[in-house]
């Protein structure tokens, strides 16, 4: 039996256009498919490896049911992992999907990795359309999610 997603409770949230938006909930990501990736702007795998793999997982599924949302886990007190560098990164790496930041709070982890279990980051989440987790990992192949769910 998969686990079934959690529901989302990160507290803050950019829109495709950087502006501030409601709490994302997973059904505003759609009935298909959700790919979730979670970054913190201080790692350089998420910059080099993780960002490219969620761009091209936009680029092949954007025209398709499939809910596209990045998380921003600031789960240490480094001042360079701050809500500002949100926008900022939605729009270097032009990802116009939700981006939330979901920051330590006191010595608690970000609600994302903990409701998720992840343990780092890059990390991506792919729940299917019945809200199960099908993937929970630090890599992903790209190219394999773009060929999967664009035919889903």
């Amino acid at each position: 039996m998969l686990p079934t997603a959690p529901e989302l409770r990160v507290p803050l949230w950019i829109d495709e256009a950087g502006k501030e938006r409601p709490a994302l909930k997973l059904a505003d990501l759609g009935t298909g498919f959700k790919v979730i990736f979670a970054f913190k702007s201080t790692c350089p795998s998420c910059h080099s490896f993780g960002f490219p793999a969620m761009q091209t997982i936009y680029a092949g599924l954007k025209d398709k049911p499939v809910g596209l949302a990045v998380i921003h886990t600031a789960f240490d007190d480094d001042p360079r992992n701050s809500q500002d560098k949100v926008a900022a990164l939605q729009a270097e790496f032009k990802l116009p999907i939700p981006f939330g930041h979901d920051p330590k709070v006191g010595d608690a982890y970000p609600t994302f990795m903990t409701d998720y279990q992840t343990r780092g980051t890059p990390y991506f989440i792919v729940i299917d359309p019945n809200n199960q987790v099908i993937f929970s990992d630090f890599r992903i192949d790209a190219n394999k999610v773009v060929e999967v769910l664009g035919q889903a």
